[in-house]
């Protein structure tokens, strides 16, 4: 607001005594008392608002970066991508041979006579087996062995009959749907057939004519009917080349894709037969299938260091053809869960017989008049056992089919240094690797009747860790180191060893 001063005219003036403002001001003096000083203009950041922001994002500049910014992300994934294909690539991997059904499968030898009536009741010991099929099913086997099917005193004509006092005919047939149904083959065992001679021959030339016509019409009616192959041992009378031969004609006419049919030859004796069943498996395939025993023959139950011994001298002697495995001669019972192991992780096809996978550990009192709780209490114990017997044997069916190092991989003996054991004396243990590119199982034995530590130095390329797969006891889990193993007595062990650096 102006200020009037009516005083001094020269008091508060700006110019000097003697002038005087002109105007409609006249005579007075009209300024401000205090003058600002001039405002600076200071240049602050605000924030744009939202038509400033895309008319900004609009812009070339900001165009050309997001486009450089994606096209650097795409040569970034492609890069990545490009780098992980060429170390799949250059990565060495195993190629599996392919393998037929009857190298993959574990095999079981039944004798329908086991099944029969004892109880007095009217199933007959066919329809037994057909009832046992689920069983079968559930420990894991695919394939089953029939033996003692026919009478040892039938003629060639005949072999399209069963023994009557296993079956009937058109339970048999019914016995074949009934398995195809649930997934399990069936394999006719001849061993032990005279399949030359029959009482309506008058001559050897025309026995041996005519008996060959009867049964490869025989084999032909089994074959339609769903049988997967035939068995012979190598000491009957009609195991020749020529028989091969014929034989092998018959089940390659039956044979398709994933469903071959096959010719099966047991090895009764510890040599080779005359006839060489593995330059006939090589050159001309007649024979699919050789069933060895794993032990020698011997007439009295193997001690624990006789069974050692057989075993590693089987162990060091593999030859490389296809092999199948069985066990044939008396074990004691503590043993018997050490074989099962050694059958099914060996390269080759594994067969087992009826009840080998529960342990004949049964106690005999059961059978036994006795007091009724007691009599209880062992049928009791006697189940506990069944149940982890059969468990046993399903960890190990699911090992064999799991494990591509069981099917496919290679084969090495690992042998201790028997100075090195703290007891020279007690029975070495017995090792072997299985080995599949970076994957490896490692199978250990002891068979002594006093436990084993492994020798830190024992192996030294082998990986150090590893995880228990399965064992004789059902005991081992998790993770192990083999510098801290022991094995205990009459145990088998299995571990799956994992190399550093590499994942599977």
């Amino acid at each position: 607001m102006p200020l009037k001063m009516n005083g001094d005219p020269d008091y508060g003036s700006m110019l000097g005594p003697g002038l005087s403002l002109s105007g409609s001001l006249g005579g007075s003096e009209t300024l401000p008392l205090l003058i600002p000083e001039a405002v600076t203009d200071l240049n602050t950041w605000k924030p744009m608002n939202r038509e400033q922001l895309e008319a900004v994002a609009g812009g070339p500049g900001w165009r050309k970066f997001r486009s450089r910014l994606v096209l650097l992300i795409w040569l970034g994934w492609l890069t990545m991508l490009g780098t992980a294909i060429m170390v799949i690539v250059q990565s060495p991997r195993p190629v599996a041979t392919p393998l037929h059904w009857w190298q993959k499968e574990i095999f079981y030898r039944l004798q329908p006579a086991l099944f029969l009536d004892v109880d007095n009741t009217e199933l007959s010991a066919i329809s037994k087996v057909s009832d046992s099929l689920a069983y079968i099913q559930f420990l894991g086997i695919r394939v089953m062995i029939l033996e003692g099917l026919f009478r040892h005193d039938v003629s060639p004509p005949n072999l399209t009959e069963i023994d009557q006092r296993l079956g009937t005919l058109p339970q048999f047939h019914q016995l074949i749907i009934d398995s195809q149904k649930a997934g399990v083959r069936i394999i006719l065992d001849l061993c032990n057939l005279d399949l030359l001679e029959g009482p309506e021959f008058c001559n050897k030339t025309e026995m041996l004519s005519d008996s060959a016509v009867h049964v490869q019409d025989s084999l032909r009616y089994w074959l339609e009917l769903g049988v997967s192959g035939f068995g012979i041992c190598d000491t009957d009378s009609a195991f020749s080349e020529k028989t091969l031969t014929e034989w092998r004609g018959l089940v390659e006419e039956f044979s398709i894709e994933y469903n071959e049919r096959i010719v099966m030859v047991k090895q009764t004796g510890d040599s080779s037969s005359p006839l060489n069943t593995s330059r006939l498996t090589v050159n001309s395939s007649l024979v699919d299938l050789v069933s060895k025993s794993l032990l020698p023959s011997s007439f009295h139950q193997l001690s624990a260091a006789e069974l050692a011994k057989a075993m590693e001298s089987r162990l060091k002697t593999l030859q490389g053809e296809w092999p199948s495995w069985t066990v044939d001669r008396p074990v004691a019972w503590e043993l018997q869960k050490v074989l099962m192991v050694l059958i099914m992780t060996l390269p080759g096809t594994p067969i087992v017989r009826y009840g080998d996978e529960i342990s004949h550990s049964v106690n005999v009192s059961v059978y036994l008049p006795t007091d009724d709780q007691a009599h209880e209490d062992t049928i009791q114990q006697n189940r506990i056992k069944s149940r982890r017997s059969t468990s046993f044997f399903q960890s190990l069916s699911r090992t064999h089919f799991r494990e591509k190092a069981l099917l496919f991989g290679t084969f090495t003996f690992l042998p201790f240094n028997s100075s090195a054991q703290s007891n020279s004396s007690a029975t070495p243990p017995l090792a072997f690797l299985r080995s599949w590119g970076c994957v490896h199982v490692l199978v250990l034995f002891n068979l002594g009747s006093e436990p084993q530590s492994l020798d830190p130095n024992w192996a030294p390329s082998l990986p150090k860790e590893g995880v228990f797969v399965t064992s004789t006891g059902l005991d081992r889990l998790g993770a192990v180191s083999l510098q801290s193993i022991q094995l205990h007595p009459h145990e088998a062990i299995v571990i799956k060893l994992f190399e550093p650096d590499n994942y599977f």
